[in-house]
């Protein structure tokens, strides 16, 4: 085990109904508040109502800046930036997923910087000051609700890029698992794909001694597995839309990678197929993460032959422990088709064209990854045997 230090910060409320919270939560900050989002399901469902009701009922003065998109995009980060300095805003409070949280974050570290946001993403520039962040989470997935990141598409060159500072945890994260009933099924299945690679990127380690950190993972890779069915068929089971909900938020906020070295190649690579094609992330995820497990299996059998019994419960062969490693990928990747995702480039309609300059963009700042560090033709590879 890795020496470690751990804190977050991000205070958690959960539950029924907390999202009537947030003017309370959000009032200690200031007296004006940046209220972002996305699209109308927010205010189609109610949700936006309740919001500002808050606000209000707590004297907060509120700006509103919409159009979050999926794969968020730099050019709304500025407007943001903008709008903050003008209005001198005290608090930012992302209503969403990970992609209003994310734009949220890039806002609030842009706003006392005085050159270009994109500096903190291509490592020119280390973030010193931010406005404080909130969040009234809508979609368990990204884990940004708690966690020190922030992920950002710059729309010249179709660039996906993340950065990480203590500085960008929110201060609070409202958790309402009603709040997600009206996800579309497939929206929720690319949820699960997040929080899992989330998951499968700190258990596949180098570093050993670390089944403390192992069980917990494992534990809730079957959480997330053994709930996403019961949503499918029942998506107002509060019960199991909890659960995700929840494991979203412990899959990123840094304790399942306590002691370890996690890999995020897996990530490296999906941020080319969604910064390039616009494809949801959980969905580039379930592409490209059984076509990196089978390039590098071989580096660690045991640990994939343990990934295979102890979280898809196959039965081991003491005999060919290969054979058993590689059934826990296909359990993986049937897994993903039965909840409605892709498994290949194909699949997602996604052409064959722009491998190599995904592979070129994703490794020009050297290799990715760290159970097995992949170079550009590496990554050529795991696009192939992606399509």
């Amino acid at each position: 085990m890795e020496n470690f230090t751990f804190k977050n910060a991000t205070k958690i409320i959960f539950g029924k109904d907390t999202e009537n919270q947030v003017g309370i939560e959000t009032a200690s900050y200031g007296g004006k508040v940046l209220l972002h989002y996305g699209g109308g399901s927010i205010k189609k469902y109610g949700l936006y109502g309740r919001i500002l009701k808050s606000l209000r009922d707590a004297g907060l003065k509120i700006i509103e800046l919409g159009g979050v998109q999926p794969n968020p995009r730099l050019s709304l980060v500025k407007k943001g930036i903008d709008i903050c300095r003008k209005e001198k805003v005290d608090f930012i409070l992302a209503v969403g997923g990970g992609s209003a949280i994310d734009s949220a974050k890039a806002v609030a570290s842009g706003v006392s910087y005085n050159g270009d946001v994109w500096d903190f993403y291509t490592g020119k520039a280390v973030v010193d000051k931010v406005i404080p962040v909130g969040v009234v989470l809508t979609i368990p997935a990204a884990g940004s609700e708690a966690s020190n990141g922030s992920v950002i598409t710059n729309e010249e060159g179709l660039y996906k890029r993340a950065f990480t500072s203590e500085k960008l945890r929110p201060r609070f994260a409202i958790l309402n698992p009603e709040i997600s009933y009206t996800l579309p099924s497939y929206q929720t299945a690319c949820g699960v794909s997040d929080i899992m690679a989330h998951i499968m990127e700190r258990y596949f380690t180098k570093v050993k001694n670390v089944d403390l950190t192992d069980r917990l993972c494992e534990a809730t890779l079957k959480t997330v597995i053994s709930n996403i069915p019961i949503i499918l068929k029942e998506p107002e089971n509060y019960e199991a839309r909890a659960e995700i909900m929840w494991a979203g938020t412990i899959a990123h906020n840094d304790i399942l990678g306590t002691g370890r070295i996690g890999d995020w190649g897996s990530h490296g690579m999906e941020h080319e197929l969604s910064g390039i094609y616009d494809i949801a992330h959980g969905a580039g995820l379930s592409i490209i993460f059984p076509a990196w497990m089978k390039y590098v299996y071989k580096q660690d059998v045991e640990k994939f032959a343990q990934f295979a019994v102890r979280v898809w419960n196959v039965e081991p062969d003491f005999k060919d422990i290969e054979k058993t490693a590689l059934e826990g990928i296909e359990t993986l990747k049937d897994f993903y088709e039965k909840i409605g995702l892709p498994i290949t480039l194909k699949e997602a309609n996604i052409p064959f064209d722009r491998l190599e300059e995904m592979a070129e963009k994703c490794t020009e700042g050297g290799p990715v990854g760290n159970f097995v560090r992949l170079d550009k033709s590496d990554v050529l590879e795991i696009l192939k045997l992606a399509r």
